[in-house]
């Protein structure tokens, strides 16, 4: 018999109760099954009250401990008084995996409305970081916990036409490590993943704008990425979830403030967009 991650030890989470955000789909269903799978009782936190709510239902067909709940993280009081409530309830808080964000449309920043950098920076950045001060507030009172934090290679190596996208990523990994050094005396462990290509709904989108920027086909946008990649392929979600995982179990008891690449061994995508006509200048909207 193969022992699998999920069934070493040191990589179990019995009695552990997480909270995964944006838990819904893709990669945040992915993690709450992987953590769920390890032994831990998962909240699984998403603003689509409806599809986290079908979502968890899948999962406890499995036989998995999780429960719904909705919550949008771009709220401040909402998501203050959501950790003060499961705190109560469940008597501690030790996993949070801030995974709630939002793609950006692809647009070079000449042309990036105020509207869509507020609105990326709210979920992705501020979002993240009403979590974390909630999830600390708890973890501190109690001398432990895990934060890992979604960031991605784009917040490490910035893709062009994604600006307020790297700029929330790039957030992620500062706050991460600032959040790190602060709750280090409580031994509150705080990490990122950066996640590669994975072909989620997030990406499918991201992917259709992309070519239509370069005039190809979205399957030969979905080569390229492939191509870029060294191993050679895109990720799947259940590859992302166990490096979460990892860094919220006893196996990583000693790190913290670390950014964990799990991209296939993709750094980042530098490829300059090509140039295309300008008009004169439109007046008044910058939304």
């Amino acid at each position: 018999m193969i022992e699998t991650a999920a069934d070493c030890p040191e990589s179990r989470l019995e009695g552990l109760n997480a909270v995964v955000t944006g838990a819904a789909q893709g990669l945040g269903l992915a993690i709450a099954e992987e953590l769920g799978r390890r032994g831990a009782q998962v909240t699984m936190a998403d603003v689509q009250a409806e599809k986290v709510r079908k979502a968890a239902a899948g999962l406890g067909a499995k036989g998995l401990q999780v429960e719904p709940a909705t919550l949008d993280i771009t709220d401040s009081r909402a998501v203050r008084e959501f950790f003060e409530v499961l705190a109560g309830k469940r008597g501690r808080i030790d996993i949070l995996v801030n995974n709630a964000g939002s793609r950006q449309s692809v647009t070079e920043v000449a042309e990036l409305g105020d509207r869509e950098w507020d609105r990326v920076l709210a979920v992705t950045l501020t979002g993240t970081f009403y979590c974390c001060r909630s999830a600390a507030d708890a973890m501190q009172r109690q001398e432990s916990g895990a934060i890992v934090n979604m960031a991605s290679v784009n917040g490490q190596s910035p893709a062009a036409l994604v600006a307020a996208y790297n700029a929330a990523k790039a957030g992620v990994i500062a706050l991460t490590r600032t959040l790190a050094l602060e709750l280090a005396p409580y031994g509150v462990r705080v990490n990122a993943v950066s996640p590669g290509p994975v072909y989620t709904d997030f990406n499918r989108q991201n992917m259709a704008e992309r070519a239509q920027s370069l005039n190809i086909s979205e399957e030969e946008i979905i080569q390229r990425v492939a191509r870029s990649i060294p191993l050679g392929r895109w990720g799947e979600p259940h590859e992302i979830a166990q490096g979460v995982a990892f860094l919220c179990s006893p196996a990583a008891s000693w790190i913290t403030g670390e950014v964990l690449r799990v991209s296939g061994g993709l750094e980042g995508v530098s490829a300059t967009p090509p140039k295309k006509p300008k008009s004169a200048p439109a007046s008044g909207d910058s939304g």
